[in-house]
């Protein structure tokens, strides 16, 4: 199942992931739903129509337009409301039951923020140009608790792996498939990802996951550019919380403030300055520290984050270019936390994450002066 709103300056992208989808198409054991949006300004090819239209992905070897039947013009809906990837959840679990169901969010994405400027700095997933709105975290939860449970989840989009984002649709989902670093525009691809998956059908949620983050890896590998891909089990997403509690609890009671200031200045940052990697910084945190217990609780945490939590995770440094410097991404882990160096963001407190640990409270205790 995948919902992909091309309402928006990704539109030739994804109008080129359906093609893509449709070199591999549905078979006996295997179905393709897609649910895609277009509006005026971006891409005229393949008929330049617009509005929200639902297809069967079936095989077709034209790359330049869609071969599949559509199935359903919905109109200009808005594919920033949450409400919206619910139905289209839903709708193909009805039309095209299966025993297992993978569903992929291919869009803009930004972590956990939600914000009023413009589609690509914004903060959630899923902008619709059109209607000025997009889906934020809280509501990605609701989304996937209103469609019911989903083996996999992906997000073929930029800055979604953290834990603001894995804890809040922990209870929906098997495994959850993410980027801590933007995605480049062309993003998953789709063929090389659909292919072993239609010809092995019986894949475990697990393997298709895993597929889904090594096909991705693979093609940047290819083409020698920087990324990062992992593979989160959900189940393990509470114990996450605790082990982290247990770490920052442990750096508080230790005093070590400038180590902790220092380590978080230097942790590996992706295209959000705020985001940066959990396990590089808890590294950091462990190397520098002089107590027994900061140094216990987070080797904990890092045994646990590649360990128990990330059971696939992908990355290639980037040499940087003209915006900036290279960034060494292989110290990324698979799982991102969000760090500012001020204040909260608006709006942080309505994440189940800053209800349920003590992450806002150690950011807090962190930048004090």
């Amino acid at each position: 199942m995948v919902f992909s709103s091309a309402k928006n300056d990704l539109e030739p992208y994804l109008l080129k992931d359906l093609n893509e989808m449709e070199m591999i198409g549905s078979n006996a054991k295997v179905n393709i739903v897609a649910e895609v949006g277009r509006i005026d300004g971006y891409d005229s090819s393949d008929g330049d129509w617009k509005g929200v239209r639902r297809y069967l992905i079936t095989k077709d070897s034209d790359k330049s337009k869609m071969g599949s039947k559509m199935l359903q013009d919905l109109g200009m809906i808005d594919q920033g409301d949450y409400r919206n990837l619910a139905a289209f959840g839903k709708w193909a679990k009805q039309a095209y039951p299966a025993k297992k169901y993978m569903l992929i969010v291919s869009n803009h994405g930004s972590g956990w923020e939600k914000g009023v400027q413009r589609a690509v700095q914004n903060k959630g997933i899923s902008y619709d140009e059109q209607s000025g709105n997009h889906i934020n975290t809280p509501q990605l939860g609701l989304a996937l608790k209103e469609i019911g449970k989903v083996d996999v989840f992906g997000t073929d989009a930029c800055l979604m792996q953290m834990a603001e984002v894995v804890y809040e649709i922990k209870d929906s989902v098997d495994y959850i498939v993410g980027s801590e670093e933007t995605e480049p525009g062309d993003g998953y691809t789709y063929n090389t990802f659909l292919g072993p998956v239609a010809a092995r059908p019986a894949m475990t949620p697990r393997e298709v996951g895993a597929q889904a983050v090594n096909a991705y890896a693979d093609h940047y590998d290819g083409i020698d550019q920087g990324h990062t891909q992992s593979l989160a089990k959900a189940s393990s997403v509470n114990k996450l919380l605790t082990v982290t509690d247990a770490f920052t609890a442990a750096v508080m009671n230790s005093g070590e403030l400038t180590l902790a200031k220092a380590s978080r200045d230097a942790a590996v940052n992706f295209a959000m300055d705020e985001n940066r990697d959990l396990y590089d910084f808890t590294r950091r945190v462990v190397e520098g520290s002089q107590s027994a217990d900061v140094k216990a609780k987070g080797q904990a945490l890092m045994n646990f984050i590649t360990g128990e939590l990330v059971l696939v995770n992908r990355t290639r440094d980037d040499k940087g270019g003209y915006w900036s410097g290279p960034k060494e991404y292989t110290l990324a882990k698979g799982m991102a936390a969000y760090f500012p160096n001020y204040g909260m963001g608006d709006g942080y407190n309505e994440l189940a994450w800053a209800k349920a640990s003590q992450w806002d409270e150690f950011v807090t205790w962190i930048n004090q002066p």
